[in-house]
């Protein structure tokens, strides 16, 4: 969504680095780049105008003339103007104190309010609540339908008494706001603790849909009204935010279709023009597709800082935690890494979702966009697929698989046998990575093992052959001066010892140092 947002933002900042002091032409030029950056990708001009301001302001002043690294500095106020923009602080859902939560949607007819409404009923449900979904839209054709064909998906009850419109001609039946106060009549009785309301939308503003979502208001007393707003929408974003804020007054903001190609602006206008918070993020089309909106981590999106957190959180929950100790348990005891424990971790990485959308969120993926878009998710199946082919003691047992064995296999795979080759090929390196992680050596090429366990990385020093390195000097005055010392019974200074003396030898009180200053001398 904030690709070129984000390439143009991260393009602008790289003028800035290695630059000791920033002049005001130079922050000129980077304020004016990041007010076209912002204004191409449809944010409001009035929010652009108070960012770009703010930017400046700070910009120019001492935390950005004193910094060791000015360049650091301005992307620094960019980000955290970026955290304000997009709400500050994470907004979590206000949660009823006795009875069930209701949580009301409303929003225009194609924002994706139905969809949204099992996604955020899977949501609440692997945050241990217990929640049911309303169908109040009797208005849209077959919406009742969809509501219940995306509850069953996520596994949320539907509460759909009415059948509504079956087909454009038909006259919708029964009467919306009843069916919303009769839905939390019936999850009070259920012991559901949350209600979603689904409500019916609009191809564009009238009085009715207003009316119409006024009164489901005024009969349920909602909790929360999540105004659910289409990301692609632009920069009618803006106008029709204030005309549900005035006419429905909602809590909060969901933004849906996160993962389109549009520019993203009204993501970064709507928080900025209504003051009301950007809660959830719809970021595609299965129903585990959805997350909490954090705005911290939505700017060091946009700027190519990554998001690890969110990933962390994703492998949190998806991840087996006996298949890591079992891993870890083979880490420690030197174990071979085989086929089987290689199908396991890939198993266990197919959990978290889509791999270009988990690479997406590394620092710096905006310099491997292009070999993100060619990534090929299929090729995961593949490998799988040669994986499989294989027995039981060839996943086990790599080296038994010979030239009759790897043509077998890449039969079974239906790929060709130099695919089956390159994961061999691929396969034994990894092996041998883990065996040297494992006694602590250390990645190849990389300096140092891994601390506390033992060894060097990439050049350990053999058994027998270590010589303990000389602490005397190699410039021939100091090699003199070394000697005379050593003659006169003295104790050569130490190594990057300035003025030739230890700390121990000195005494603080006789040479009158500030307070607290003996224990720069080993005091």
């Amino acid at each position: 969504m904030f690709n070129s947002l984000s390439d143009r933002l991260t393009a602008t900042f790289k003028n800035l680095r290695g630059k000791g002091r920033l002049s005001e032409a130079d922050v000129d030029a980077t304020v004016r780049e990041i007010r076209r950056a912002l204004l191409e990708a449809d944010v409001a001009v009035p929010v652009v105008r108070e960012f770009t301001a703010i930017v400046k302001e700070r910009a120019l002043g001492a935390e950005v003339s004193e910094a060791l690294n000015p360049g650091q500095q301005v992307v620094k106020i960019v980000n955290e103007e970026l955290q304000n923009v997009l709400g500050g602080e994470t907004r979590r859902i206000n949660l009823a104190k006795t009875g069930p939560t209701v949580i009301m949607l409303a929003g225009l007819q194609g924002a994706g309010k139905t969809t949204l409404a099992g996604k955020l009923g899977k949501w609440l449900t692997d945050q241990g609540h217990k929640p049911v979904l309303v169908a109040s839209d009797l208005q849209r054709p077959n919406a009742v339908t969809q509501l219940q064909v995306v509850g069953q998906r996520a596994g949320v009850p539907v509460f759909a008494p009415e059948p509504g419109a079956t087909s454009e001609f038909d006259d919708p039946t029964g009467d919306p706001v009843n069916v919303a106060r009769d839905g939390v009549d019936f999850a009070r009785s259920k012991l559901y603790d949350v209600v979603i309301v689904d409500t019916a939308g609009r191809l564009g503003i009238d009085q009715a849909l207003m009316n119409q979502a006024r009164d489901i208001r005024d009969a349920v007393d909602p909790d929360e009204v999540l105004f659910v707003i289409d990301a692609m929408i632009g920069q009618d974003a803006v106008n029709t935010a204030k005309a549900f804020d005035e006419g429905v007054d909602f809590t909060g903001v969901v933004l849906s279709k996160l993962d389109g190609d549009a520019r993203g602006g009204a993501a970064l206008s709507v928080r900025a023009v209504t003051g009301k918070p950007i809660m959830f993020a719809s970021t595609g089309e299965g129903v585990r597709d959805f997350e909490q909106f954090h705005p911290d981590r939505m700017a060091s999106r946009i700027l190519d800082m990554g998001d690890v957190l969110t990933l962390i959180e994703q492998a949190e929950r998806q991840w087996d935690k006996s298949e890591a100790e079992r891993m870890a348990k083979k880490f420690t005891d030197q174990e071979d890494f085989t086929f089987e424990d290689f199908l396991a971790q890939m198993q266990q990485l197919r959990k978290m979702g889509s791999m270009k959308k988990m690479l997406a969120m590394m620092p710096g993926a905006a310099g491997m966009r292009e070999q993100l878009e060619n990534f090929d998710e299929r090729e995961i199946d593949r490998v799988e697929a040669i994986v499989r082919s294989m027995t039981p003691h060839e996943r086990v047992a790599p080296k038994i698989i010979n030239g009759s064995r790897r043509a077998r296999i890449a039969k079974g795979s239906g790929v060709s046998v130099s695919e089956v080759n390159q994961l061999m090929e691929r396969f034994a390196q990894a092996q041998k990575m883990m065996k040297r992680l494992a006694q602590g050596k250390g990645v190849p090429g990389m300096p140092g093992g891994i601390p506390g366990m033992g060894g060097a990385g990439g050049g350990a020093a053999k058994k027998g052959k270590s010589k303990k390195k000389s602490s005397r000097s190699g410039n021939p005055a100091k090699r003199a001066q070394e000697n005379a010392a050593l003659a006169s019974g003295q104790k050569p200074a130490a190594p990057g010892s300035a003025f030739g003396a230890q700390g121990k030898d000195l005494d603080a009180e006789s040479l009158n140092l500030p307070k607290g200053f003996e224990k720069f001398l080993g005091k």
